[in-house]
């Protein structure tokens, strides 16, 4: 099966599917049954039996009461969330400055449905997040681009000449990004953010200005001492962060995202999110899993460890005369290979010998994410099979 394969769609031309989505396939990764999974960017270890125990009984507890509507407004759950950034990345922020939703998924599509819209344009940077010109396509929101730099930096430069031009509602930035690893200095965040404190939204009242959206659901990967936008939500009124417990805090299974932002955005997504968009059961799990966070944290600087050590391995290795490169990650994948002409066969190849990555990103490059060390050793084993040239580097 390659990259771009799945379940196939038998989707009746007489039905009246919008007509902007005809042709379009649902988003997804590959979902293979193989030995290593290396693709979607999950944290390989599962949760602490400690935590998992802790979850079922927080379930257990709130299971009678599942006749009745969950806290509409999950405001034990705002208060987790707020403890958790204080003491993660020091972010003093109150309730009222803080939403859980399914994922943040959930969360970026609230936000596109509360700022998009009919003649509303974001504007996003790439290469970035494959989703976010779908949560576009959805809200019926224009979508734009701000090239970034050849090293995948953000050129600010350009950005904000295309804040200037566009007009938009949203301007969609990703530290780490994804799928390059790449994180946004704060400098480079404040330009930005005081560009669009200034900048109109084209088609809006006047005095109304873009909001900046910061995705950091791998920020928990970051290398020690690098700050989270979050930080500067008190400083500038304009600006949502993005974060999940997907990712560093091995819960993806449970669908659990926030965004921290100012009361006033945090507002209008109120507005258009579903009623009792958060299960009891969904609540009463997060509210377990922040209980143990240690325990659900512990495998973050192991799996940083892993990254930088198959990051150096990555440069060692040669194809068709040259080395690979391998983008700077702060997160818990890597972008690697950069010349790559047959990158589909390569990820067939590796598919063969049991080992799942992705095919994303710009031409040329493949991602692999953090796996156990056992999933990582079995990587480097099936790349150094698959590789046509594998030289080591001077």
């Amino acid at each position: 099966m390659s990259a771009s394969e799945g379940p196939g769609n038998a989707i009746p031309a007489s039905l009246p599917l919008r007509n902007d989505l005809i042709g379009e396939e649902p988003y997804g990764a590959p979902q293979l049954d193989v030995p290593v999974c290396l693709n979607v960017n999950e944290n390989p270890y599962p949760p602490d039996p400690g935590v998992v125990k802790a979850i079922a009984a927080r379930v257990a507890a709130i299971a009678p009461t599942l006749n009745r509507y969950p806290d509409r407004e999950h405001t034990e759950l705002r208060q987790a969330f707020c403890d958790y950034l204080a003491r993660e990345s020091g972010a003093a922020l109150k309730v009222e400055q803080l939403w859980g939703a399914n994922g943040s998924n959930e969360i970026m599509l609230q936000l596109f449905q509360a700022f998009g819209g009919p003649g509303r344009t974001a504007l996003g940077a790439d290469p970035t997040y494959s989703m976010y010109p779908e949560y576009a396509r959805d809200t019926f929101t224009a979508w734009r681009l701000a090239h970034r730099n050849a090293d995948f930096t953000l050129d600010v430069d350009a950005t904000i000449a295309a804040i200037r031009d566009v007009g938009p509602s949203m301007v969609v930035l990703t530290s780490p990004n994804n799928p390059t690893g790449t994180t946004l200095p704060m400098d480079d965040l404040r330009r930005i953010l005081e560009a669009c404190e200034q900048a109109p939204v084209s088609g809006a009242n006047e005095g109304v200005h873009p909001i900046v959206v910061v995705d950091e659901a791998y920020i928990e990967f970051r290398d020690p001492g690098v700050p989270s936008a979050a930080t500067l939500i008190g400083q500038h009124p304009n600006l949502a962060v993005s974060r999940t417990m997907s990712k560093a805090f091995a819960f993806a299974g449970a669908r659990v995202g926030y965004l921290a932002a100012s009361q006033g955005i945090i507002d209008c997504v109120r507005i258009v999110r579903m009623p009792y968009h958060l299960s009891a059961v969904t609540q009463a799990a997060a509210l377990a899993a922040f209980e143990h966070t240690d325990e659900q944290l512990a495998r973050v600087l192991h799996l940083r460890d892993i990254r930088q050590q198959t990051a150096h391995w990555l440069k060692t290795l040669r194809y068709k005369g040259q080395a690979l490169q391998v983008a700077p990650s702060a997160s818990n994948f890597l972008l690697f290979g950069g010349r790559f002409d047959d990158r589909e066969r390569i990820f067939d190849e590796l598919l063969d010998r049991g080992v799942l990555i992705r095919v994303v990103g710009p031409d040329g490059w493949l991602r692999v994410c953090m796996g156990t060390d056992e999933e990582m050793a079995r990587f480097r084993e099936a790349l150094t099979e698959v590789l046509p040239i594998v030289e080591r580097a001077e």
